[in-house]
């Protein structure tokens, strides 16, 4: 509003709120401690963008000059031209540092982020607060791509609610509805569908609205001036109400971001002109560039974390101030010049300006996304990389019919027709799966397996939000009841995330997403662990009744990504060689101790027989994620087609007798 004319007065003090606000996201991504909230400043940005959008469009609509064109240039200009250089100015650093794998998701999250969808990309694919969040280099543009689609569908329900009835009643009863509606949704969708809550804009539209009830409120109400001053530390408190309150661990937005956001409204309602903490030259300079600093100081987060300094605060107080350097010239150099330009050009210039800049990088986004460019980087660092990738391929070994059926398990195959065993699990039996196929097929035989990401084989083991590993795994038992009854069963599965959680994300990760009939708060709970060690047990002892069942004992989890780290730690440190990923063995009991004893238990009770790949991954001290400086995990915890190739002698166990014969 300071640099083009505007139907709307700019507001010190608004500024200035938008200096609190990214400093406190920017101090919360940098993990300074007792920021744990910081997060919410997100929270107040959508609160100030309703407020001044509301009173863009309510002054236009009582003027009868309301144009809905100017509207979207005047947001195209204001977010698109320092957007577009930061994503071109990483996809060209990207070029000479990023592993294939990364460059190509930099690629998908760009061409995410131009067209406004990048909220949805990461719904789909990321948690905000997960550890896999700082691979992310454009993750933080979620916030503007809700902001967009806002404006986008805002003016337009503002104008049919202007002529419904051409008042602000109208208007302040039908924005109410929507802060209704939306805050519901988003309280129930928190707990239900975390995910879609934080990065959606129906779960999000109470707070874009809060900041349009703000502004009708402000017009409507008189003697708010009386109050002003208990109304904007009232407004305060509530924000450290909420930083001395929450952190990452709660449901977000949920019905917790009324604090901020009531905060914000009421400071805001306040309009305190000479209040000393939002108007003061540092928070007016700070909030001039609020949203340069906003985007480029998470790209700066992400490649601390890429060359591992995340924790050494010499890298992250220049980081902090390199991203302080970032928005200055930012704000200077691209958002009031191309302000400025494409405000005084005519609309047509305007918008082939815009299209064209866009149109380039978009290009370049998608190019980098689906080509690999493999002599971009040294082979050794591209082939470390490339073991993220070297996966069994579903659509080589499964039937479709079972794969597009979120209910049925995967059902593949693996060598010649004579099945000669049979494998079920979740992820971690499909990520063993071939090498189980290498030595049915050395017999001239093949295998199948059975079984899908996600579920643990388990008699009555459920999903916290669903029943469809319960599904899932009856429909595997009655498969493999169907089968010869001299054909064994390999049970291979990762119990230990149900116990003990993500290892990358722990402190995120700490209820049980599996129960069986009560539904606890903690995984070290005692019945809850009674329960799965019970549940293992009884459930390979119930299919050795008709035939032999071999148990694989858990395989290591690595607590890094084996090929990201890899391959990243050779850019970043410049080493052509590092040392081979591993933990100690120490390490591997402690997660995986009960699962032991469960499968010992099997053993003794019913005869089930035991295959352990530690021999093979392992030595007396370490577990290896990787040898010989190539990486045996396509992730952090499942074995990639190199990777479980060394557990060809121990599948060999399954086909003694037959090998025996030969």
């Amino acid at each position: 509003m300071k640099h083009l004319p505007s139907p709307v007065a700019y507001r010190e003090d608004i500024n200035g709120l938008r200096a609190w606000a990214v400093i406190a996201v920017l101090l919360f991504h940098f993990q300074l401690p007792g920021l744990g909230a910081g997060f919410f400043g997100v929270d107040i940005f959508f609160v100030i963008s309703g407020f001044l959008m509301t009173a863009i469009i309510v002054k236009g609509l009582e003027r009868d000059n309301f144009s809905i064109w100017k509207f979207y240039m005047a947001r195209a200009r204001r977010i698109l031209p320092a957007l577009m250089v930061v994503i071109a100015v990483l996809l060209a650093l990207g070029w000479f540092f990023l592993p294939t794998p990364d460059y190509q998701a930099l690629g998908s999250q760009s061409a995410y982020s131009l067209s406004f969808l990048s909220n949805i990309h990461f719904w789909r694919s990321t948690g905000y607060f997960d550890a896999a969040a700082h691979e992310k280099w454009l993750l933080h543009t979620w916030s503007l791509a809700v902001e967009a689609q806002f404006y986008l569908l805002f003016p337009i329900f503002l104008i049919i609610l202007w002529k419904i009835k051409p008042q602000l009643k109208t208007l302040f009863w039908g924005l109410g509805l929507v802060f209704i509606a939306s805050l519901a949704l988003s309280i129930v969708a928190s707990s239900w569908k975390p995910a879609a809550a934080f990065y959606l804009l129906p779960t999000r539209g109470w707070e874009l609205a809060a900041g349009g009830l703000a502004f009708l409120i402000g017009r409507e109400v008189l003697g708010l001036q009386r109050v002003a001053k208990p109304l904007f530390w009232s407004g305060f408190a509530l924000w450290v109400l909420a930083f001395a309150l929450l952190d990452s661990s709660y449901a977000w937005p949920s019905g917790w971001a009324l604090l901020p956001v009531l905060g914000t409204v009421l400071i805001i309602l306040a309009n305190q002109s000479q209040a000393k903490l939002t108007v003061n030259p540092i928070a007016q300079w700070l909030g001039d560039r609020s949203y340069s600093l906003y985007l480029w100081h998470w790209p700066l987060v992400v490649a601390l974390y890429f060359a591992g300094l995340q924790n050494d605060w010499l890298w992250v107080s220049g980081a902090i101030a390199l991203s302080l350097i970032l928005a200055h010239l930012s704000y200077h150099l691209v958002e009031v010049p191309t302000r400025s330009y494409l405000g005084a050009s005519g609309l047509r210039k305007e918008v082939f300006a815009i299209a064209l800049a866009g149109l380039v990088i978009g290009l370049a986004a998608v190019s980098v996304q689906l080509f690999t460019f493999e002599n971009r980087l040294p082979a050794n660092i591209q082939a470390v990389a490339a073991e993220s990738q070297n996966t069994m391929s579903y659509e080589k070994l499964c039937k479709s019919d079972y794969s597009s059926n979120d209910k049925l398990p995967h059902f593949c195959s693996y060598g010649n027709n004579e099945t000669l065993a049979v494998m079920i699990g979740d992820s971690h039996a499909s990520a063993t799966f071939t090498s189980l196929g290498a030595v049915a097929e050395e017999l001239s035989g093949g295998v199948l397996l059975f079984g899908k990401g996600g579920c643990r084989t388990i008699i009555g083991f459920k999903l916290v939000n669903n029943d469809v590993c319960v599904e899932r795994n009856n429909h595997i038992f009655n498969l493999v009841n169907e089968l010869d009854s001299k054909i064994p069963v390999v049970l291979v599965n990762r119990y230990d995330g149900a116990l003990i959680g993500d290892n990358l994300n722990p402190e995120r990760d700490t209820k049980p997403n599996h129960f069986f009939d009560i539904k606890y708060d903690s995984r070290s709970h005692p019945v809850l662990r009674q329960q799965l060690l019970t549940g293992i047990t009884e459930t390979a002892c119930m299919l050795q009744k008709d035939r032999q069942v071999f148990v694989v004992r858990p395989i290591p989890v690595m607590n890094q990504h084996v090929p990201n780290y890899m391959s990243r730690e050779m850019i970043f440190k410049r080493n052509s060689q590092i040392s081979d990923l591993k933990i100690t063995r120490e390490e591997y009991f402690e997660r995986h101790g009960l699962v032991w004893e469960a499968q010992d238990q099997a053993a003794e009770q019913c005869g089930v027989k035991i295959l352990d790949p530690l021999p093979y991954l392992c030595d007396d001290k370490y577990c290896y994620g990787s040898r010989n400086g190539r990486p045996l995990y396509y992730d952090d915890d499942h074995l990639s087609e190199y990777g479980n190739k060394y557990l060809v002698p121990m599948f060999e166990q399954v086909f003694r007798d037959q090998l025996a014969k030969d």
